[in-house]
C-alpha cells in the first residue's frame, strides 16, 4: 500500500516514490545541551511512527538523524551564544563531556519510548570536513560569501527561498523575523561557517580561518554524506520550517543544482497549560519525572498515539492516567483474545489488516489506526486470530505488546485468612462454619471455589 504523507513544502498529500524500494529519511535531531523533554520525546516519536509506518508498509529504509553538539546558537536564526558554549559554562565541563552526558540520557530515553535506532546517527563534530567540503562547494558555485564574521549564504541566489515557511524574499516580515547584521548582505543570509573568537572551545582550521560550522548546514552536509543527492523523506519540529529547514533547501539547491528532498513534513509542539513545552519556559517534564509519578514509558507512547502528529497535544497528567487506563485496558482485551478459543473468518482479518493499513498509509493517522485495534479486541469473539493481529498492527504502534502477561489476581491477606478459616472448618467438618465463611468471603467481593483434597482457589467476583 502507498504511503501518502503530507507535504510542507507542496501543501498536499504526496504520494512516496522511493527509488528501489529503499525511503531515504532524515530527521533533526537533539541539541545535546540540555535534558530532552516529552516535548521533545514527542517529536522523536513522530520520528519512529513515520519509520515504522515506512516499514509497516513494505518499504525498506535508510534513515539518518543528526546530533547538534556544535553550532546551534541560542536563536534559531544563528544570533546569540553557540548552545553547547552555554552549557560548557554552565557546568564547568567540556563541550564533549556535555554532549555526550545528554546524548547519552537522550538515547537511553528513546530506548525506554521503543523508539527504533536510525541506521545512521551522526554528530555534527564527527564530520567537520564534509561540512567544510559542503561550504566549500556552495561558495565555487557562487551562492556565498566571506566577511570579517566568517561565511554567508547570500539568499538572493536562490529562487523561491522562504517557499516551504510561506515567505519569499519581497516581503517585509521575512526580513523582519531576522535580527540585521552589519556583515550581511541581505537581511535573510545565514552564516554557513563562523569564524571563532580566541576564547571560543570549540574550532577548527578551515580556508576561511579558525572556526566552527553554523548549525543549518550539518544537516544538509551529513544528509549528503549518507543519503545522496536524493532524499525522500525529511522530517522535524514545526519550528523549523521556517528557518532551519529553508536554509537545509537553500544549501542543497547551492550545491546540487536541484531540489534533494522529495517531502518535508513537519509536527506540531506538544502543549503544556496552553502554552508551548519548552526549556525556555521552565514548564516542562522529562521521561524520567514521569516514570517517578507510576507512569510508564508505554503510557506515554499510547498517550501520543492519540494524536495526530500535524496537530498540536496538550499535556496534561488526567490525559497521561486516561492513556494508562486506555492501556492497560488493551492489555486485558488482549490476553483475552490470546486465550481465546474461537477462530476467526480470514476474510474478516484482512478487512481488519486493510482498514488498519489504510490510516498508517494516509499520512500517518495513527489515532484512526488505534481505532482499528479497539475495534478488533472489543467487537469480536475471543481468539488468538484476534491477538496474532494486533500483534502485528504493534509493529506500527511500538507498545511492546509481545511482552504482555496474564496478571495473576493479587488476593488481599484478610480474604486469605478468612479462607484459611474455612479450610480449617472443612477439616473438623464444621459445615455450617464453612458455609458462614464462604458467604463472608462473597460479601466482600470474593468467590472461593473447593478443589480436591480440601484445597481452594480465589477469584474476584465479577
Amino acid at each position: 500500500m502507498e504511503l501518502k504523507i503530507y507535504n510542507s513544502l507542496t501543501r498536499q498529500k504526496q504520494a512516496l516514490k522511493p527509488i528501489n524500494n529503499t525511503v531515504n529519511y532524515y530527521f533533526c535531531g537533539p541539541t545535546v545541551y540540555w535534558f530532552q523533554h516529552i516535548g521533545n520525546m514527542r517529536a522523536f516519536f513522530v520520528m519512529d511512527s513515520v519509520r515504522r509506518a515506512v516499514k509497516y508498509l513494505g518499504y525498506h529504509i535508510n534513515h539518518v538523524m543528526n546530533i547538534t553538539d556544535v553550532g546551534h546558537m541560542t536563536s534559531d536564526a544563528d544570533e546569540g551564544e553557540d548552545k553547547m558554549e552555554v552549557a560548557s559554562k554552565r557546568e564547568h565541563k567540556t563541550p564533549e563531556e556535555i554532549a555526550k552526558f545528554y546524548w547519552d540520557l537522550c538515547y537511553r530515553d528513546m530506548k525506554d519510548l521503543n523508539i527504533e535506532t536510525p541506521e545512521h546517527i551522526c554528530p555534527a563534530t564527527s564530520v567537520i570536513d564534509d561540512i567544510i567540503a559542503f561550504v566549500q562547494q556552495i561558495l565555487d558555485n557562487g551562492y556565498g560569501y566571506i566577511t570579517e564574521n566568517g561565511v554567508y549564504y547570500d539568499t538572493s541566489k536562490c529562487p523561491n527561498y522562504g517557499a516551504l515557511g510561506g515567505m519569499n524574499q519581497n516581503e517585509k516580515q521575512f526580513g523582519a523575523r531576522i535580527e540585521v547584521d552589519e556583515f550581511k548582505r541581505n537581511p535573510a543570509d545565514f552564516v554557513l561557517w563562523v569564524k571563532a573568537k580566541d576564547n571560543h572551545i570549540q574550532r577548527w582550521n578551515s580556508p576561511w580561518g579558525v572556526g566552527y560550522p553554523g548549525w543549518h548546514i550539518e544537516c544538509s552536509a551529513i544528509g549528503n554524506k549518507f543519503l545522496g543527492e536524493h532524499i525522500d523523506l525529511h522530517g522535524g519540529g514545526v519550528e523549523h520550517k521556517t528557518v532551519h529547514h529553508e536554509n537545509e533547501i537553500a544549501q542543497n539547491y547551492a550545491k546540487c543544482g536541484h531540489q534533494v528532498v522529495d517531502i518535508w513534513f513537519h509536527l506540531e509542539h506538544l502543549m503544556f497549560n496552553g502554552g508551548k513545552m519548552s526549556k525556555s519556559t521552565g514548564g516542562i517534564y522529562t521521561l524520567t519525572q514521569i516514570k517517578e509519578k507510576g507512569f510508564s514509558p508505554m503510557d506515554l507512547r499510547y498517550f501520543y498515539l492519540t494524536a495526530h502528529y500535524s496537530k498540536p497535544q496538550n499535556f496534561t497528567f488526567e490525559a497521561l492516567n486516561n492513556a494508562k487506563e486506555s492501556l492497560n485496558n488493551l492489555k486485558k482485551l488482549l490476553i483475552k483474545h490470546k486465550n481465546g478459543q474461537n477462530a476467526i473468518e480470514k476474510a474478516k482479518i484482512d478487512e481488519l489488516k486493510n482498514k488498519f493499513a489504510s490510516f498508517v498509509a494516509d499520512d500517518v493517522n495513527s489515532p484512526l489506526a488505534l481505532s482499528v485495534v479497539w475495534d478488533a479486541l472489543k467487537n469480536h469473539p475471543d481468539s488468538v486470530d484476534i491477538y496474532n493481529l494486533v500483534l502485528d498492527f504493534d509493529r506500527f504502534l511500538g507498545l511492546k505488546l509481545s511482552e504482555v502477561k496474564e496478571e495473576k489476581e493479587i488476593i488481599p491477606e484478610n480474604i486469605i485468612a478468612i479462607a484459611e478459616k474455612r479450610k480449617q472448618a472443612r477439616l473438623n467438618k464444621d459445615y455450617a462454619e464453612s458455609d458462614k465463611l464462604r458467604d463472608e468471603i462473597s460479601a466482600l467481593g470474593y468467590t472461593i471455589l473447593d478443589k480436591p483434597k480440601n484445597e481452594y482457589e480465589i477469584i474476584k467476583s465479577k
